[in-house]
C-alpha cells in the first residue's frame, strides 16, 4: 500500500508509532538500546528522538525524510525500546514525552552531543544545509523565551494537532533509516 516516497498507515501491533516493516511484515521489535546507540554512531550523522503518535511530530519527521537528501539523520519514535533507552541515557523521562532529543553523532572516541527542545530544531534544520542553515538565526533570541514557546506547543500538542493510534509504515526506502 505504500507508495514510493509515501508512507502509509496500519494498526500497530505495540504502543510506538512507527513501525518497520521486516520481510514483508509490520515489527514494533528492537535491539536493546546499546545495540542502536552503537548502530546509529557506526553510521555517523544524528539520531533524531521523537514522539510517534503525535501528529505534529510524525509530520516533522516526514518533512525531514522529504529535505534530508544526504540522509544525515536518523530516527527512533519515544515509544520504541531504542528511543526510550536514548532518553534514559540522555537523562530525559521517557514516560513524558515532552522533548524532542537530536544526538549527533561525532567520530569514532569522541563524544555525541546532545541537544534538546528549540536547540534541536535549530541544530536539525540548520544540519540541512543550504538556506536551511538561517536556522542558526534562532540563537539570537534567548532560549528561555524560544524553549517557553516550544514548552507551550508540546504541551499542547495532541489538543491542537492530534495523536495516532497507528503507525505511520515507512517505504522501504525510509525504513533503513529508523533505528527500531
Amino acid at each position: 500500500m505504500a507508495a514510493t516516497g509515501s508512507m502509509s498507515a496500519r494498526r500497530c501491533p505495540s504502543p510506538g508509532g512507527w513501525c518497520t516493516t521486516r520481510a514483508g511484515s509490520m515489527s514494533s521489535e528492537a535491539p536493546d538500546g546499546a545495540a542502536a546507540r552503537a548502530s546509529a554512531a557506526r553510521t555517523g550523522g544524528a539520531t533524531i528522538v521523537f514522539d510517534g503518535v503525535c501528529v505534529l511530530c510524525n509530520g516533522w519527521v516526514r518533512f525531514l525524510l522529504r529535505h534530508d537528501r544526504h540522509g544525515r539523520y536518523r530516527f527512533a519514535s519515544m515509544q520504541s525500546v531504542s528511543g526510550r533507552a536514548l532518553l534514559t541515557a540522555h537523562g530525559l523521562d521517557p514516560d513524558d514525552p515532552s522533548s524532542l532529543l537530536l544526538i549527533e553523532h561525532g567520530q569514532p572516541g569522541v563524544l555525541a552531543r546532545a541537544s534538546t527542545d528549540t536547540d534541536a530544531v535549530r541544530r536539525v534544520l540548520a544540519g540541512l544545509g543550504g538556506a536551511w542553515r538561517v536556522a542558526h538565526a534562532m540563537a539570537l533570541m534567548p532560549r528561555f523565551a524560544r524553549d517557553a514557546l516550544y514548552v507551550r506547543v508540546a504541551r499542547n500538542r495532541y489538543r491542537w494537532f492530534g495523536r495516532r493510534d497507528v503507525c505511520a509504515l515507512p517505504t522501504p526506502e525510509q525504513a533503513v533509516r529508523f533505528l527500531d
